[in-house]
């Protein structure tokens, strides 16, 4: 069973989740803290042995913690997420192949495209595959569209694999915290289009990639994860794109990892990972 927990910091509250896990039979396997001594703010994760009263455990933790705690017990299941994807399929190839060897930590529910291009890969691993076109309708009728499917199987999380589209404000507060993105630079840097052109022609000597939660500031959400890798003068901008997409998939890998492991605490705009 996992426990995660956040609150305003004050002196004795480990003691009091220890005594309450204690009280309930329950042993502590791992226990990884952190304070935030500039907002004075606590953050846990905590791996127990197995118990089938999460309800009662979640409010015994209340009782003795700040009125602002939040608190999720989560016994461990796997997770439901749901894929949007447009035509590149790096990410959602690598997510597939962890979905049907069991190794992703989620069960992929659908993917929903906005091009059919990926059908065929995701009818060769038995993923349904909703094509939802943008073309020749409004972004509203577009995003209702989304959201109707999206809706009928009640994922945990979207994770954007490389999907093209930026959703709107109304879109992005329905599935609040739920949105996971893979962006193809190092934010804060080559935001937009053909970062990887914007990259060779800069001349640099390393590129990277980014994950992060969505919200309605552009590629401006909290951040999970990020990786750079080292080019050279000799790369090509068709070679920085090859990297790029090697980086994107391994990046957009490792933060579902911790996500869907329940590792990542968001507070304010930023994260608090536990790896």
């Amino acid at each position: 069973m996992v426990i995660v927990i956040q609150c305003k910091d004050q002196v004795g509250l480990v003691a009091s989740i220890t005594t309450v896990l204690m009280r309930k039979g329950i042993n502590i396997i791992s226990m990884r803290e952190f304070v935030n001594t500039e907002d004075a703010r606590f953050f846990v994760r905590i791996e127990t042995t197995e118990s089938n009263d999460a309800a009662l455990i979640e409010a015994a933790l209340q009782a003795v913690l700040p009125e602002d705690t939040a608190i999720k017990v989560n016994p461990l299941p796997d997770k439901k997420i749901v894929v949007l994807v447009t035509k590149e399929y790096h990410c959602l190839s690598d997510i597939l192949i962890r979905n049907h060897f069991n190794t992703l930590g989620a069960k992929v529910q659908c993917v929903i495209g906005n091009h059919t291009t990926l059908q065929e890969l995701c009818n060769k691993f038995n993923v349904p595959f909703h094509y939802i076109s943008h073309e020749g309708i409004s972004k509203t009728i577009f995003e209702e569209k989304l959201i109707h499917t999206i809706q009928q199987y009640q994922p945990d999380y979207i994770i954007l694999a490389k999907f093209m589209r930026i959703l709107s404000p109304q879109f992005v507060a329905l599935f609040a915290g739920h949105i996971i993105n893979i962006h193809h630079s190092f934010l804060p840097a080559f935001i937009g289009a053909h970062p990887y052109r914007q990259a060779y022609e800069r001349g640099v000597k390393m590129i990277g990639a980014t994950a992060h939660f969505v919200t309605n500031d552009l590629d401006e959400g909290p951040i999970i994860v990020q990786q750079i890798i080292p080019v050279n003068h000799a790369f090509t901008a068709a070679d920085m794109i090859k990297a790029g997409r090697e980086i994107e998939t391994a990046v957009l890998a490792k933060a579902l990892q911790v996500v869907l492991d329940d590792r990542v605490f968001v507070y304010k705009n930023k994260t608090v990972v536990f790896e």
